[in-house]
């Protein structure tokens, strides 16, 4: 569901209800659109995240540990300069607009108290942060918008801040039922009444009205012209009846899943009558933060992934083509040389038949004399050459092919592990869900020669390298699995011991698997639970009856210069799995 003014006003009171009177102890800025408060005296929910974020704007109270830049952006110091110690002494929604409102009481330089307003702007791509004076006049905001971006707004410091022009919408807190009717009648007569609702209405979201629609027992679909005075009624009750419960601070958080494939399709501050079917199933939270954490987490870190990911992956999707281009023409050479040997016999024919031949002849028909039956042959002949320069010719013509057969096996398998090896690097970013990661895939792409190291300089920043995945068997045994092809180098080459189980999909891009067996033998039920994860961190995850060849790490073998996560490896077995996310997930939390 879009964060609209209902989701605001829940959210509104339970900050005010958690932050009020509590003092700003620390600001980060993870992100260029999004910062991280940290409050005093709180509980384990201590730190407010706002994203702004164009996809998916959002804020919620968390927990969420976050990678920061060893350097501060601009704006992330600006607000510690400003805000630090601070007190929030209000919070507030701007009607029923996506607008929220922190007030803060600081000291300036001089020891004199002043107020500032963190304005958090909702509004999908237009979101943003600003930071105000309590005159309104602002101090910056984390996206600047100058004349060129829009003459109607401009958000800039020195500026006098307006809030967002309000589209002829009207409060519905402060509307009685005939004002209510009129704004909806305003409307073109054609237009669907659940359309009229949230283009009348601050803070509506289409989905609230199509779930008002539903309450009223009215199709959302019916124009409005078609409306008898009883149906504006119900429309008015159940629009009461949803106010009254925001009065009341009356919220029911919730998640609406796919009842079939338990997929997220919505949030909601209250419950939504519309989805109560069998097709979706609910999940309720204790805060409507608890329930934007667990909504938006997932959404917001693969949205990030993929945004950082789409020029890798476009990088190796060109190399991948002209690869499959090179190795389509090594081919066709192949089998151009593998017929090397007819021209070693037209050679030896023509040689033996000299006198049936003579200069000036484009072909010639001959016996084949190393068949039984002798069938006639053509040969094709240069007239400009003579019956001996002609087989020469073939003579020279079949060793150059058959010289060129080695080095053409050799040229098509450096081109096969070369496409083997970047499949494996786009499974790795496609199973990927972890953000550090794709820089660690990066770098490696920048070793192997496929990205241009860039010569700017840049300030190094704090990163947390990623770890392999780990599990625990229903045996007890660690089950590792490498994100990314030098972590699968070092977890075989480095961390696992010769006696450890070494798995991997057979002919298919994944990752290592190593089973520390710490010398103890391995059941067959650890071998399978091993053979699930490496079916699902590989190209096969989406697939049934993955083969998965095992065996001792003592059998794998790296060849001098292969690329990482390249391999060789002998004496194994193969077991063949489905790989199912639920089970995988049940052998994380049996690690947790």
């Amino acid at each position: 569901m879009p964060f609209d003014g209902l989701v605001i006003n829940s959210l509104k009171k339970e900050l005010k209800q958690v932050l009020l009177n509590k003092k700003i102890e620390k600001i980060y800025q993870p992100e260029d659109d999004e910062i991280l408060i940290k409050f005093r005296n709180t509980d384990i929910n201590n730190k407010l995240l706002i994203s702004v974020n164009s996809s998916f704007p959002h804020l919620c109270l968390t927990s969420m540990q976050k990678v920061n830049p060893t350097t501060p952006p601009m704006f992330c110091m600006l607000l510690r300069k400003h805000l630090h110690g601070g007190k929030i002494v209000d919070c507030y929604q701007v009607e029923f607009e996506r607008i929220l409102v922190l007030s803060v009481e600081s000291h300036d330089e001089l020891g004199n108290i002043n107020i500032k307003n963190l304005i958090v702007e909702i509004m999908g791509k237009h979101s943003n942060i600003i930071l105000t004076q309590d005159n309104n006049t602002i101090i910056d905001s984390i996206k600047r918008i100058p004349s060129s971006i829009s003459r109607k707004r401009q958000i800039l410091p020195g500026l006098k801040y307006e809030y967002p022009p309000s589209q002829n919408k009207i409060n519905i807190f402060t509307t009685d039922y005939t004002t209510f009717k009129n704004k909806i009648n305003n409307n073109s007569k054609n237009t669907q009444i659940f359309k009229a609702i949230y283009k009348s209405f601050q803070g509506i979201s289409p989905i609230i009205a199509k779930e008002i629609c539903y309450r009223s027992s009215i199709s959302m679909d019916i124009p409005i012209s078609e409306l008898s005075d009883k149906n504006f009624t119900d429309i008015w009750n159940v629009f009461i009846g949803i106010l009254g419960k925001t009065h009341k601070n009356e919220y029911s958080p919730n998640i609406i899943f796919d009842a079939k494939d338990n997929k997220t399709i919505d949030f909601s501050p209250i419950v939504l009558k519309i989805y109560e079917n069998e097709y979706f199933s609910l999940s309720f939270f204790d805060s409507i933060s608890d329930t934007i954490n667990k909504y938006y987490f997932e959404k917001d870190k693969y949205n990030r992934i993929k945004q950082k990911s789409t020029d890798i992956t476009k990088i190796v999707n060109t190399r991948l083509e002209r690869l499959h281009n090179k190795l389509q023409k090594q081919k066709e050479e192949l089998l151009t040389a593998e017929g090397a040997d007819k021209y070693k016999l037209y050679g030896e024919l023509i040689l033996s038949n000299m006198h049936n031949i003579s200069k000036g002849m484009k072909e010639v028909t001959l016996q084949n004399y190393y068949e039984t039956n002798m069938p006639s042959i053509a040969v094709p002949l240069d007239p400009k050459l003579s019956p001996s320069e002609n087989s020469q010719k073939y003579y020279k013509k079949y060793n150059k092919y058959k010289s060129a057969i080695n080095k053409i096996n050799k040229q098509i398998k450096e081109t096969t592990e070369e496409i083997q090896y970047l499949q494996n690097v786009l499974t790795n970013i496609e199973n990927t869900d972890d953000i550090n990661n794709i820089d660690e895939i990066k770098q490696e792409l920048i070793e192997q020669n496929y990205i241009k190291k860039r010569k700017i300089v840049k300030k190094k920043e704090k990163s947390l390298a990623s770890k392999p995945s780990e599990y625990i068997t229903s045996d007890g045994f660690t089950v590792l699995a490498g994100k990314n092809n030098k972590q699968n180098d070092y977890l075989t080459l480095k961390v696992a011991s010769k006696k450890d189980i070494w798995l991997h999909t057979k002919d298919i891009p994944g990752s290592h698997v190593i089973i520390r067996t710490e010398g103890k033998e391995v059941s067959e039920d650890t071998i399978k639970a091993a053979a699930l994860i490496a079916a699902y961190n590989s190209k096969g995850r989406y697939s049934s009856k993955v083969p998965i060849d095992y065996t001792y790490v003592k059998y794998v073998k790296k060849p001098s210069g292969a690329k990482p996560g390249m391999v060789i490896y002998e004496n194994f077995k193969t077991i063949y799995v489905t790989p199912f996310k639920e089970e995988v997930q049940k052998l994380e939390a049996q690690r947790e």
